[in-house]
């Protein structure tokens, strides 16, 4: 194909390999990478920008100052310096000298320099023996051309060594960018009508793309970047609006009576509920009082006391005469749901079943007939709830702790084995609001913001492996009072690839050295269940004076006695994990401590410590931990694909996130089905971004 003929053919759909300036070399790269055909190219966002409209002589420059420089190349070739190689190249302008140094990769760049040439350079400007830029980006300016890297706000753009290899980074990316938007650019369609755009105030989207690769100036970058991100967030925002509107169309039942289960379940409680419980028990309330099936999260920081509002919701539905399932992530916490619900619902005689991976089959065969049966009323199990084997008589309830932890099909799968059963999700990962709703942006949100009456804030303290003898002075003593302490370790094995402490040596060293004289116990995942449950049930009857383990105490361990957590190598938990960690503690009306002995002295680990050491508001928290770690590896990127952007930030969108979520829920409120005319091409954007999730909506 000549290039005449792919200039005239060009479109949004060609394939790359077509693109002027692409062939079959680069185009493998770019499939190989996720880019397709052209406009997928042209979704390929830059990741931040140049700004090389600062252009000045070389004595004009402050040191630490970006800025474009134009001058004659005096001289250039190879240095050595300490048995390292380097290219070096200098250029002077009526102002004096700059040397320009290249210290990796640089045989590309042997053979790009003649005396005499005009050269742009860009970089930051260093005073080492002279003025001097190490690694700059250049321009070999011609007579008569126009250059590509100066005097510009210029995009630079996501690479790999792939991509890089057949020189697409920088100015290559640009290159070819420059093509498309010649040749398609008046083509693109935009799916927002005029009158939308006027009232949101977006830039017309071939304005925007036009502008985000190649910006005329910084406000036209702003509106840009702007335009793009609201695209993104709107039609997610979109997909969450079609989906409550989907489940609300389901109908349901109705389960308006309290019943006698939550009454009994109620009367026997040996605590006042927070006004943060009784508030969420009453939308709950509420929700089942609808025809529509409830789908609501509760939110409530470790301890909150998600687990009795959960309890007395089930108590409803059972009333009613229908059955609950309860699904957890894992087996340690599908055990301990099991022990909590067992022991609320005594008083009311309701009959509960477990239901996990590890049973031996003659058990798993007779909870399935009695469930199928209806004798069991409330289940509590993990993945092994949605194998084909489990059949429910009436199953009008499911509550998912730490929803997040499973995957779209995952909840679909339980869901699908009642009759529009009603949902209630519990988490103990705060979440930022605006980020909720992006995750869980179709469910009604509710939380426990309020701890317990009685408990006190567990104070932390970060200190230094070498002050451990004091930590077990002060350990010595809480024991002597009666209480007990965790003492954690991030694994269980020494490993000569890891310089961190194991829980195998760290228990030999307290059970035979230091705590010698107390009741050590052991705990970690590759235990056998017997030898574990043994283990927490001595500590829970405060037979064990200090627990030695691994992160397997993260969730759901309740010891209200338990008033100490030392944490070793705390610098190499995230923020999230330290915060599951510590709420094991803090459950009685004791105080309690926390200490986190630190290795590392990496900004980052130092960052996270005093994050930890300043609060225990796990919102805070939260938040904190979304900023360092990012939406994907905050929740899992397979449970979330929806949430990848090219361009979106979950954290830092919050107004782009709020306005579109109130346009698009407003849109679905008034066209659920998307059918009018002024929203079709919203209809078709949706379905080509959403192709994978409309089961789960009722637009077709």
């Amino acid at each position: 194909m000549t290039s005449a003929t792919t200039y005239y053919q060009t479109n949004l759909t060609t394939d790359i390999t077509y693109l002027k300036g692409v062939g079959p070399q680069r185009g493998g790269a770019l499939k190989r990478y996720g880019i397709e055909n052209v406009g997928q190219l042209l979704h390929h966002f830059p990741r931040r920008y140049l700004d090389r409209t600062n252009i000045k002589n070389i004595r004009e420059v402050k040191i630490g100052e970006e800025a474009v420089i134009i001058g004659k190349i005096a001289s250039f070739g190879m240095q050595q310096a300490r048995r390292r190689r380097f290219f070096q190249m200098t250029l002077n302008d009526p102002t004096g000298y700059l040397t320009c140094v290249w210290f990796n990769s640089i045989s590309w760049i042997v053979d790009k320099f003649q005396e005499g040439d005009s050269i742009a350079v860009f970089g930051k400007m260093e005073f080492r023996k002279g003025f001097q830029i190490i690694h700059p980006e250049f321009d070999i300016l011609e007579e008569g051309e126009d250059p590509v890297n100066t005097g510009k706000i210029l995009a630079q753009y996501p690479s790999t060594a792939a991509l890089k290899a057949v020189g697409l980074e920088g100015r290559g990316f640009r290159r070819i960018i420059n093509v498309a938007l010649e040749l398609v650019l008046e083509e693109i369609e935009d799916y927002f009508t005029p009158e939308f755009r006027d009232e949101e105030k977006l830039l017309s989207l071939h304005e925007a793309l036009e502008q985000v690769h190649q910006p005329d100036d910084k406000p036209s970058l702003k509106n840009a970047i702007y335009r793009l991100k609201y695209d993104e967030h709107f039609f997610l925002q979109l997909l969450m609006a079609l989906k409550r509107q989907a489940k609300e169309e389901n109908s349901g039942r109705v389960f308006s009576q309290r019943g006698k289960y939550e009454k009994d379940i109620f009367k026997s409680l040996d605590f006042t509920l927070t006004d943060a419980q009784i508030n969420v028990l009453k939308e709950i309330r509420s929700d089942l009082a609808r025809r529509s099936p409830m789908n609501r999260l509760i939110q409530g920081d470790v301890g909150s006391g998600k687990t009795i509002v959960a309890v007395l919701a089930a108590a409803i539905v059972i009333s009613h005469g229908s059955q609950v399932a309860v699904m957890a992530p894992t087996e340690i916490l599908a055990e301990q749901h099991y022990s909590s619900f067992l022991q609320f619902c005594k008083p009311a005689n309701i009959k509960i079943a477990l239901l996990i991976g590890n049973q031996k089959k003659a058990e798993k065969e007779k909870v399935y007939s009695e469930l199928e049966a209806g004798e069991i009323q409330l289940v509590v199990g993990t993945h092994a709830l949605i194998q084909e084997g489990v059949t429910f008589q009436d199953l009008g309830m499911i509550i998912v702790d730490e929803q997040h932890r499973f995957g779209v099909e995952q909840r679909k799968a339980l869901i699908d084995k009642g009759y529009s059963p009603e949902v209630l999700a519990l988490t103990a990962t705060p979440i930022p609001r605006t980020l909720a709703f992006t995750i869980h942006g179709d469910m009604h949100i509710s939380i426990i913001d309020e701890l317990p009456k009685n408990r006190l804030p567990i104070i932390t303290k970060v200190v230094e492996p070498a002050r451990m003898d004091q930590v077990y002075d002060f350990m010595k003593k809480e024991m002597d009072a009666g209480h007990q302490c965790f003492v954690i370790y991030p694994i269980i094995e020494e490993s000569e690839k890891m310089d961190w402490k194991a829980s195998d040596t760290g228990f030999k060293n307290l059970s035979k050295k230091v705590f010698a004289d107390y009741k050590v116990g052991y705990i970690h995942g590759k235990m056998k269940k017997k030898t574990r449950d043994e283990q927490m049930a001595a500590m829970a009857n405060n037979e064990i004076q200090c627990l030695v383990a691994t992160t397997v105490v993260e969730v759901g361990i309740d010891i209200a006695n338990a008033t100490v957590m030392v944490i070793e190598n705390a610098d190499r938990f995230g923020l999230t994990q330290l915060h599951q960690l510590r709420g094991r503690i803090g459950r009685g009306s004791s105080q309690s401590y926390c200490v986190l002995v630190k290795n590392s002295k990496s900004p980052e680990a130092e960052h996270r410590l005093k994050v930890m050491e300043s609060t225990s508001n796990g919102f805070k928290i939260s938040d904190e931990d979304l900023k360092l770690r990012g939406p994907g590896e905050f929740f899992g990127t397979r449970q979330h694909g929806y949430i990848k952007s090219k361009i979106a930030n979950f954290v830092e969108d919050g107004p782009i996130i709020r306005q579109t979520r109130k346009r698009a829920f407003e849109m679905v409120e008034y066209d659920p089905k998307l059918q009018l005319d002024k929203h079709q091409n919203i209809r078709k954007q949706f379905k080509e971004n959403y192709r994978h999730m409309l089961e789960f909506v009722n637009i077709s």
